[in-house]
């Protein structure tokens, strides 16, 4: 019976990424904490426990949409290339830091961010264009700050990488491209160091690896990523700023369920 709540979750995670354009660690990340908690896991290691499978899962969609994106030519791989440095970086440092967090206080963080991620969804607010790309200093300052942020809370990123990259001057659809090609190396370093911390945890459940749970990514993957397209083929046909106003909403609930939970 799990395993089809997992699967359910995979579904909604993929569909809300390609329909909303957010990335599915916002989905999967709550959904695992409310599944672990059925399941009975020690609520000291099941917030370690989601958010390393939630990066897990990312690395799967990210390479789908990171091909899709560069066969539409809308990966900048030269800033990518400066700005991939910091992600790796800072997802290492995430990792690490989640490492020594006691789980409450992450599962109150993440909650505090999806709160954050909302009001910027709600506003559709985005950043003017006002100057050039940084250098590789600044790109890589700039990455490890978001890579770190988004291993912390098992998230692809993008929601603070487009409007970074829109602010310096790139336009949307190569912002957003590249945005998700950046995913990757995020998602790739977080679920690593996720999984080789974890080595040594006690108490995780049958079928872990490291903080890693097999059962849980299989079933997502499978169904997230056909589910994401089919969100994107969706959104093209709705009212976006309708939808993100409606997804905002539901990461307010979850905020709220998080924080007070």
């Amino acid at each position: 019976m799990i395993i089809l709540l997992f699967a359910v979750t995979g579904i909604f995670a993929g569909f809300a990424a390609g329909l909303f354009g957010v990335g599915g660690g916002l989905v999967v990340v709550p959904a695992l904490l409310a599944l672990f908690a059925i399941k009975g896991l020690d609520p000291a290691f099941s917030v370690h426990l989601a958010i390393g499978t939630s990066l897990a899962t990312i690395v799967v969609t990210s390479l789908s949409s990171t091909l899709s994106h560069h066969q539409k030519g809308n990966v900048d791989w030269d800033v990518l290339k400066r700005y991939g440095l910091g992600l790796v970086l800072g997802a290492t440092l995430g990792a690490v830091t989640a490492d020594v967090t006691p789980g409450p206080t992450l599962r109150v963080g993440f909650g505090l961010f999806a709160w954050v991620m909302a009001l910027q969804l709600a506003s559709g607010s985005q950043p003017k264009p006002s100057r050039k790309v940084p250098g590789l200093l600044g790109l890589s300052a700039s990455g490890s700050v978001v890579g770190w942020i988004s291993s912390l809370f098992g998230i692809g990123g993008g929601a603070m990488t487009v409007p970074y990259l829109i602010f310096h001057n790139v336009a949307t659809k190569r912002a957003v491209g590249t945005s998700a090609a950046a995913g990757l190396p995020i998602a790739l370093a977080g679920a690593i160091s996720y999984l080789a911390v974890g080595l040594d945890a006690q108490g995780l459940p049958d079928y872990s690896l490291g903080y890693v749970y097999l059962p849980a990514f299989f079933a997502i993957v499978l169904l997230s990523v056909p589910m994401a397209k089919l969100g994107a083929s969706v959104a093209t046909r709705l009212e976006p700023k309708l939808l993100k106003r409606c997804f905002a909403g539901f990461l307010a609930l979850v905020g709220a369920s998080l924080v007070f939970g």
